[in-house]
Parts: C-alpha cells; structure tokens; sequence
C-alpha cells in the first residue's frame, strides 16, 4: 500500500471515529481529541502494530472504551496516542506543546506500564506454585506503585481488552494464549480489585474465549439465552421489585447483573456442578438502611416468588469467616427462570467493597480458605481508597489533581525493584542496593561490593525507585564493612539490613562476649549478695528472651552494670509489700524497640522506653501520663483517655513532653461529619492536600440522610490542628469536624 492510500484509508477511518466518539463526549472535548488524533497520524510509524492490529485503529479503539466508562478528554487523548509513548523524547514534547503537561505525564505512565508487559513472562518460571503466585501478586502490586496517575492503570486495562477483542476474532493462537495469561495474571485481578467491573468482566470472558475456545462454546450454548436477553431479564427484575418495594414503602437501592461466562466456568469447576444446579446466573441486589428492612425484604421477595428449598442461607444472622454479611435467597423468578437475590444493608456493602470482607482478594484466591492468609492489610486499605476515588470520579470536576494527590501519598512508602531474573522484591521507600541485596539473601549482603541499576554501575548509597532492575556485584569471600552501620553515610536504610549486619559483627566475637558478660554478670551478683538469682530470671526482668543475650549484651558493653544492679534489686524487691510495680529498665538505643518515642519524659527515671497508646493517641501539647507495663515499657496516655480510669492506680506516673516534642510528627484521629455528595470528600481531600496533612488511613460510611468519615492524619503537634478543623468546617456541606 502506498503512503497516499495508506493516508486516505487512516483519513477516513479517523473521520468516521471522531464522528462516532461525539456522540459519546461533550462538544467541548472534540477539539483536544480532534487534535490528538491528528498528532497520532503524524507520529506513528506505517509499520506501528499492536497485537497484529494497525497501530492508529487499536489506540483509537482503546479511547473507546475508556469514553463508554465516561472518562475525562486527557485520558481519552494520552489513549489515543498510547503508541508514541516509546518513540523517544520529541513526542512526548510535541504531547504536551500541544496537548498539555497533564496528557505528556499520562503517555509516560503508558511507556512504563508497558515495560512491565514482559515482566509476567519471567514469573512463569518460578519453580513452586506459591513462589509463582506471591511473584505475581509483587508484580500487581508493583504496577499499581510505578504509575503516578491512576488513570494510566485504567488506559493499560482497556488497551488489554481491545487486544483480547482483536485477537479472539482473529489473532493467531500463540498470541492468544499469551495473553490469556497476561489478563488471568495481571490485568483481571487489577480490574477487580480496584473495582472497575465493566472491563473486568469482559477481559476475563475474552480471556477464556482466548485460552479454551472450546469450554467458551459449551457453556455459551448451554446458556438459553443471549447476554442482551439476561441483561433484559434483569432490567424486568429490578422494575419489578422497585415497584413493589415503594408499594410496601421500604427504601431500597436495587441493582443486578447476568453472572458472565467465565464467572460461571470458575463456580462450575470449584464445585463440580452442572449449569442446571447453578442459582445465580442471573441475580439482584437489595440495598437498605436497617437490618430489619433485610427481613422485610426477604419476606417480600419469597412472596412474590417462590423459593427454592435449601438455597437460603442468612449470612448476617451467622456472618463468614471473614465478616461478610448478607441474605442470599435463589427463588422462581419470571418465566420460571432462576434468579438469586442477595439483601444487605449499605453498611454492610460497604464493609463488603471496601473492609475486611472485600471480596477481591477472596475472589483471587479462589475461596475463603485462603483469603487473607498472606493478605497485606496496610495494602488492601490503600487499595480500598483507590476504588473510592474512582467511584467518586463521576461526580467530581477535578478527578485528575485528586487522583494523582492520592497515587503519590498511597504508595510512597514501598519501592518495587527487579532481579535480574525477574523476581519482585518489595523494600522500604529510600532503601539502597545493600538493603536489596540483604534481602534477596544474608550472604550475598556481606559479599556485596557494588551494584548495577538497569545495566548501569551506581555507588552503594543509590536510592533505588520502583521499576528498576538491580544486580549485585559480590567478591568470593570476606565481609561487609562496619562503615555500612554509619546512618550518615546512607549505606542502609531498612532495619532488616541493619539487623542482619548487626547480627554478623556480633557473631565474630560472640565467644569472647559471653566469656566477658559472665564476669561482670557474676561480679554484680557479688556485690549485691544474690548469687543464687537464676540467670533466667535476671534476662526476663531484661526484656531478653535468652541469658546468652544478656551475656553477649554486657559483653560488647551495650548493657551497662547499672542497668544490671537495677534488675536484680528490682527482683530482690517483696512483691507481697503491695509496693508499686518498679518500671522495667530500658535498653540501650540499640536494642529499642519499634514504636518508642524519644519526644516523653517520665519523671524520676531516665531514657525509658515509652510508647504512645493507640487507643488515645496522645499530641503535643495534650496533658499525659504514663502507664507502667509489664515488659513492653511504659504507656503513655492522655489523662482524659478513659482507660486511665480503668488502671492500677500503683503502676501510673507522671509524664510529660520533652522541649524538642513539638517538632515531631504524630498521628491523630479526626471525624467529619456531611451530607452524602461526592463535592463533600473532594474538598475534604483539596483541604488535606492544601495543608500537607499526610492520610495514614481512611474510610467512609455512608448513610441517606448524613455521611461519616473517618481520617487518621499525621500532624506537627497539635497546634496545626484547631486550624485544619476549622478549614474543614468551613467547607459547604460540612455539618462538624472533631477529633476523636
């Protein structure tokens, strides 16, 4: 085909698509998606293809989908011109002359994504199933943490459907079977986790269409009826039972869904079942606000139709292992067709979508058994935040600043970086290549010499960032260097590495350290005339789970006599005299452990171990007291926590904060109470951004009349706090704002 053919055939194909999409956008957005499309023509390459298909009609297509899930014109146009996003430098510039810096970041978070495409391939290689499955879950994970925007997760999710939809139509079978893999392993968990079902469901049929052609066939056939005739089925459904719901005057969200092929493969594998004894082909879902408007409900229903024998099941009366709770009824619906219908409360959906019994990870597993066994419950929080967002993008006028505000704060704490043979490895945000090789394994950390990051040689101290590719250069022998443990040389930042290396110094002279710690051990013994205390007892009143550790300890001169002279008098104390329990002794800074602050002062005793209480979780300059624990330190409360009333009055005492206290960083609780509009959180998240609050955790209940939300924030002291507040009640909509 000549170049001017090929020009006229791309001219008029474009045509008829733009003439297409305007009836899908708003006539605003033609003119930025008119000249995306031109800028697309002029940059691919003829030979551009994309699964077979010709590069500027598969783009074209992806921004397609994306306007059927109503998405804004910025990501409409980086989808059609995802196939420049690794054509070098001059197009991303020429993207955002002419498009703007918002669509230039999005085609780069299309590059990157990109990249990870090959990633799937060297997972296979694991050589146990459940090192395969936790490679794959770093792999969603470390795909959900390299892009900046959420929308760019979205774009790579209809990108692989128009693939599936090209290749099940015509694409070759290799091609097929790959990427049926790639959507069974990456792209459908993606879609379910983060909610975006229209796409989910798709890319799983196609996917099934794609690697068992056959099985597609048979259940579609065994199916009586066509996708658009179920989906109509369930319209009628859903008329009906709102009609009889407002006659019984009970107020109810009604929605309902066809279970799709691949849906109903699954349940008929993991159960051996015919299509005949599966209920919940086609199904409802009753909302309502009060648990005995559910009963009212079921009654409702089982009057209206009958109900089959042994397919009730009251989740709410006995909730799941995992807190899940519902009524599921399977009854004779119209056209004595069966129909499921499962009842629950909008608290109840909302712990379902977004709590403890989201069912995504359920679903990944396969089962209730396994979910949650190595579930990551900081991850699935933040993963449930994210679903909000995009259920809150309809109604929102500036998703993109939101989106993106979010993406950085959810996921900068973690890195993902690559082996060379392609293994996942998760470490603390900052961390360098010798924590990645402590990681990978001990021994390749204390022969660490060197590292290369994506093929080139960096110095030990290099920050790692997601995406990355690092190899270990070790010597044959020898070990790490003490310089390693120096904080301001910035060889080490997670305590994982650190503890190891510490481990490993520790251990060359741990003979002559117990040999020495005995002495002294014995000497103050001696003096204080308690040679018969047993050893154990004196590394308990320690904190120290062994004697050796004791011994190894005040060996290397890290537990001083004092601190020993203190344990054993504090043992020779009579119990029985109803004195106040004496506080454990701390540790030196070395073998502290996580959580201590060093922001409290706790009268008559020195450098003690203190930790803020979670129940009340203490700021600057909130009065404090310290309660004395056994083993853990002291616990430090506010005084008007009530759970101080409720404490030994003998094991308080008296605390307060240091002068430095007020430049740390502490969490604290705010409630915030609204009406339930959408506009409401987006201010609510403009106000945290605006002030650089940092969100630890959130979550929102929602209710008809009043919406509750909950946000644990990070703050400089809690004299930023009566000003955040009042910015918040100062919102339209805002009914209060508190801390809890």
């Amino acid at each position: 085909m000549t170049v001017q053919v090929r020009e006229a055939v791309e001219e008029r194909d474009t045509q008829a698509w733009l003439a297409l999409m305007a009836g899908k956008v708003a006539t605003t957005d033609m003119p930025a998606l008119t000249r995306a499309v031109a800028l697309a023509r002029e940059l691919y390459p003829a030979e551009l293809k994309v699964a077979g298909e010709p590069g500027l009609t598969h783009w074209c297509e992806v921004a397609g989908i994306l306007a059927v899930l109503r998405m804004d014109v910025e990501t409409l146009c980086a989808a059609v011109l995802g196939g420049a996003s690794d054509l070098g430098a001059m197009p991303a510039e020429r993207v955002a002359k002419e498009l703007g810096m918002n669509v230039a970041r999005l085609l780069e978070g299309i590059g990157r994504m990109a990249q990870m495409r090959g990633l799937r391939r060297k997972v296979e290689g694991a050589s146990r199933p459940e090192e395969r499955a936790a490679q794959l879950e770093s792999l969603r994970k470390m795909l959900l943490a390299m892009v900046q925007d959420i929308r760019v997760v979205l774009i790579a999710l209809a990108d692989q459907t128009r693939r599936l939809r090209f290749l099940a139509a015509q694409g070759d079978e290799t091609a097929r079977q790959a990427a049926a893999r790639d959507t069974f392993d990456v792209f459908a968990p993606l879609a379910n986790r983060l909610g975006v079902w229209q796409l989910k469901w798709e890319l799983e049929d196609l996917a099934l269409r794609c690697s068992a052609p056959d099985v597609y066939r048979s259940i579609a056939h065994q199916l009586d009826e066509k996708r658009q005739d179920r989906e109509q089925f369930i319209a009628s459904v859903i008329a009906r039972l709102q009609a009889e719901l407002a006659a019984a005057k009970i107020e109810a969200e009604v929605t309902g869904r066809p279970k799709h092929i691949y849906s109903i493969y699954r349940k008929l594998a993991r159960k051996d079942l015919s299509l005949s004894n599966l209920f919940d082909i086609r199904g409802v879902r009753v909302l309502v606000d009060d648990v005995k408007d559910c009963y009212a409900v079921l009654g409702l229903v089982h009057s209206i139709w009958t109900p089959l024998p042994r397919e009730f099941d009251d989740y709410i009366a006995k909730p799941k292992p995992n807190h899940y709770r519902s009524l599921h009824t399977a009854v004779v619906g119209p056209d004595s067709k069966v129909l499921e219908v499962q009842i629950r409360t909008h608290e109840m959906h909302r712990q379902c979508e977004y709590g403890v019994a989201s069912h995504w990870r359920y679903k990944e597993q396969g089962g209730s058994r396994g979910a949650g066994r190595h579930s990551d419950a900081q991850f699935d929080e933040r993963v449930a935040w994210l679903r909000q967002i995009l259920e809150w993008r309809e109604g929102l006028a500036n998703v993109a600043d939101l989106a993106e505000h979010f993406r950085n704060d959810l996921f900068e704490d973690t890195v993902y970086v690559l082996t060379p043979q392609g293994r996942v490895i998760d470490l603390p945000a900052g961390s360098t290549p010798v924590d990645f090789a402590y990681h990978v394994h001990s021994e390749l950390g204390h022969r660490c010499r060197g590292a290369k990051v994506d093929g080139r040689m960096v110095p030990l101290t290099h920050t790692l960032e997601s995406g990355a590719t690092v190899e270990i250069v070790a010597a044959s022998s020898g070990g790490p260097s003490r310089d390693w443990l120096n904080p301001e040389l910035g060889y080490i930042h997670s305590s994982r590495a650190r503890a190891k290396l510490r481990q490993w110094f520790n251990n060359q002279n741990l003979e002559t350290a117990l040999a020495q710690g005995r002495q002294v051990v014995e000497k103050v013994l001696q003096r204080e005339g308690r040679t018969a205390l047993s050893l154990d007892r004196l590394a308990a009143q320690l904190g120290l789970a062994k004697v050796d550790d004791m011994l190894a300890l005040v060996g290397r001169g890290e537990l001083s006599p004092r601190a020993l002279t203190g344990a054993v008098q504090a043992l020779a104390a009579p119990e029985e005299a109803g004195h106040a329990i004496p506080p454990p002794l701390s540790l030196p800074p070395e073998t502290r452990r996580r959580g201590e602050t060093q922001n409290i002062l706790v009268v008559g005793v020195d450098k003690l171990l203190t930790a803020l209480a979670r129940c009340c979780k203490p700021v600057p300059p909130d009065p404090i007291i310290g309660f004395v624990t056994r083993g853990k330190g002291v616990s430090v409360h506010r005084r008007s926590c009530p759970n101080v009333a409720r404490l030994p009055a003998q094991r308080l005492i008296e605390a307060q904060w240091s002068t430095d206290a007020a430049r740390g960083r502490f969490p604290v609780d705010i409630e915030v109470d609204s009406r339930p509009d959408a506009e409401v959180m987006h201010g609510l998240l403009d106000v945290l951004g605006k002030e650089r609050v940092r969100v630890l955790a959130a979550r929102s209940v929602s209710r008809p009349q009043i919406s509750k939300h909950l946000f644990s924030i990070e703050v400089d002291g809690l004299a930023q706090l009566p000003e955040l507040l009042r910015t918040i009640l100062d919102l339209p909509g805002v009914v209060s704002a508190s801390r809890r």
